[in-house]
């Protein structure tokens, strides 16, 4: 198996196969990420990828899950993603689930049918990264697509019959913007109704862009209450019409929760009046990216 440079995968994929279709991120210009900065964007030989998805077969008795990375390995064309997911059914045929990154911008320039397809071919979860669903908010950290861009991603997904894994990011605007980055984020959850919606909590590394606004004064964190109170506010305002599997209980968050909303929303909203009115948040020790 070859892998280059540092692996990324969701925090969910922990335990499948991960192998490289690409290498990077086409995007790769958000300005609160430091993944991928080490690597030049490719797209591998598909070759390549079989090569390693058979070396994996030869290797391990049973691979339950593979996931597809680098950063928007969705970007390849469908014909060479069709390709690979043959390879993974007929070598893996004990394989119940495939899953993939891709960017909002790379998933939009998929027809319906071309996602349908790959969805008939075995792939089951699409990871979206939107981080915002603020336009003022997205713009800021040069995340290349609008609210509206990331909402037809998803749905396009949904529609095709492929789960929608989005991902947004606590105290991404700050202070300043943390009230319409809430609305916004619950006004994608909403109008897109993902299968899974997940958030992590604004973490910096000195390698992200952004770090020098940190450093310079431009930018700061917000307290775990101010974390918690915009959490709440999303949860007010996020009522999808169909359920939507929700956590927030990724290594960077304060105070982990699972639930599905819009069911559980009022639970989720109780937990962290606790945690607020307690001081019941993980130290900035235990925090980790």
């Amino acid at each position: 198996m070859r892998y280059e440079g540092n692996i990324y995968r969701p925090p969910s994929e922990a335990h499948s196969l991960i192998v490289q279709a690409t290498i990077g991120c086409a995007h790769n210009k958000c300005t609160f990420c430091s993944m991928y900065k080490d690597k030049t964007f490719r797209a591998r030989q598909v070759d390549d990828v079989i090569a390693d998805l058979r070396e994996a077969r030869r290797t391990f008795g049973r691979i339950g899950r593979v996931f597809l990375a680098d950063g928007d390995a969705i970007v390849l064309s469908t014909e060479k993603l069709l390709t690979i997911l043959k390879e993974i059914c007929e070598s893996m045929p004990e394989c119940e689930r495939v899953s993939i990154y891709g960017t909002p911008q790379a998933v939009s320039r998929k027809s319906e049918d071309e996602l349908k397809t790959l969805a008939e071919a075995g792939l089951e979860i699409v990871y979206i990264g939107a981080e915002s669903g603020d336009d003022e908010v997205l713009l800021k950290v040069c995340k290349g697509a609008t609210s509206d861009e990331i909402i037809d991603s998803i749905r396009k997904c949904e529609d095709a019959g492929l789960a929608a894994s989005v991902t947004f990011i606590s105290g991404l605007g700050g202070i300043e913007m943390s009230e319409q980055h809430a609305k916004g984020c619950a006004r994608v959850i909403t109008e897109a109704r993902p299968a899974f919606a997940a958030l992590l909590t604004l973490m910096l590394d000195p390698v992200a862009p952004m770090y020098l606004d940190l450093q310079t004064g431009a930018f700061e964190f917000m307290t775990p209450e101010q974390i918690a109170e915009e959490t709440i506010l999303l949860l007010e305002n996020a009522r999808p019409k169909t359920e939507c599997v929700f956590r927030s209980n990724h290594a960077s968050n304060y105070v982990p929760l699972k639930g599905t909303l819009p069911g559980d929303n009022d639970r989720l909203i109780s937990a962290l009046r606790t945690a607020l009115a307690q001081g019941a948040f993980k130290d900035d020790y235990f925090r980790q990216l």
